[in-house]
């Protein structure tokens, strides 16, 4: 009984780990999209005011 209790407790470790895991990669693709989305229309502003000086 011990041994299946410990079998399931692991099982529940690794589970709220790949949670954890799941949680931070989400986080870190929605900032790199959002850093992309911020880094193109800034670039895109100042192509803009480039062009008007010329």
């Amino acid at each position: 009984m011990r041994r299946a209790q410990t079998a399931l407790e692991y099982l529940f470790m690794l589970a709220a780990a790949l949670i954890l895991v799941a949680i931070a990669l989400r986080t870190v693709l929605d900032t790199t999209k959002q850093l992309q989305q911020t880094v193109s229309s800034y670039a895109k502003a100042v192509r803009k005011n480039v062009l008007e000086d010329l």
